[in-house]
């Protein structure tokens, strides 16, 4: 079973720095993407950052020089580092995980972190 736990949500002040965590257990395939998304209050959920299975990471254009994905797969563990916080960063951070079967993808979510940024 597929599990996804995320932490180092918090509150912070406009222009600090959080770093989120990704921990990944119970992958017995191999994956094709996997990143994180955000959904604010009444709005989707969007992607914010990802890495291939080449390593190639691609950002939301909201994000770029911001923020930094990253994995350790000794930890089987993905990172967000996110400087220069605005509050429109405020929302609930999911890793996610995707898999391609068959041409179809396959999502696997985390529970969600809260990152608030107070103006």
């Amino acid at each position: 079973q597929v599990q996804l736990v995320e932490s180092g949500g918090g509150l912070v002040q406009a222009g600090g720095s959080l770093r989120l965590s990704c921990a990944a257990s119970g992958i017995t395939f191999s994956i094709d993407v996997i990143g994180w998304y955000r959904q604010a209050p009444g709005k989707q959920r969007d992607v914010v950052a990802t890495i291939n299975s080449g390593g190639i990471t691609n950002y939301a254009d909201s994000v770029k020089g911001r923020f930094t994905i990253s994995e350790d797969n000794a930890r089987n563990t993905v990172y967000l580092q996110m400087n220069s916080l605005k509050p429109e960063d405020t929302a609930v951070y999911y890793c996610n995980v995707r898999r391609m079967r068959w041409g179809i993808p396959v999502d696997y979510w985390g529970q969600g972190t809260q990152v608030t940024v107070s103006s």
